[in-house]
């Protein structure tokens, strides 16, 4: 079966469809009941609001936070990284190896000296060298990595509608 094709138009929001998106960003656990009761609206219309959203792509995906820490991954690496070469396939495949490696949680294509940002969630400087020597470093077409430590996270959220 074909997937249906969305829209190429954005999608309209109400103030409605952001009630609804700013209560999914906070408890994405909220059912539609407790949805439709928050924002003053039947259930169905409020279930049929959130898979429109699913379906444009406005709603992407549920997650679970976790705490770094408490899962033994307290170190946190920011890796400011350039490509010796600068072409469609040789990009692709750096892409390709950082999709592999678990340790990667965010990777941003980036303007600037360095061609990506990475944000890497480790389990201590030991396992960090390992990374960077052994999996990182052996990626084909790496010219230079920059590598920050974290020392506090002063803000990290997900709300991007208050």
């Amino acid at each position: 079966m074909k997937k249906e094709q969305l829209p190429t138009t954005s999608l309209i929001l109400d103030s409605k469809d952001i009630s609804i998106l700013r209560i999914l960003q906070q408890n994405a656990k909220a059912t539609v009941k407790e949805i439709s009761q928050k924002i003053h609206l039947s259930t169905t219309p409020v279930h049929e609001r959130i898979k429109r959203m699913e379906e444009h792509g406005v709603i992407k995906q549920y997650a679970t936070l976790v705490d770094y820490a408490k899962i033994k991954k307290g170190l946190m690496v920011i890796c400011y990284v350039s490509l010796k070469q600068h072409n469609k396939n040789a990009g692709a495949k750096f892409i390709k190896s950082v999709q592999e490696m678990n340790e990667i949680i965010e990777c941003y294509n980036i303007s600037g000296e360095f061609d990506f940002m990475l944000k890497v969630v480790i389990e201590n400087m030991d396992a960090y060298y390992d990374f960077h020597v052994n999996k990182l470093s052996q990626s084909e077409n790496i010219g230079h990595v920059q590598s920050v430590f974290v020392m506090g996270i002063i803000k990290q959220t997900h709300v991007l509608i208050n």
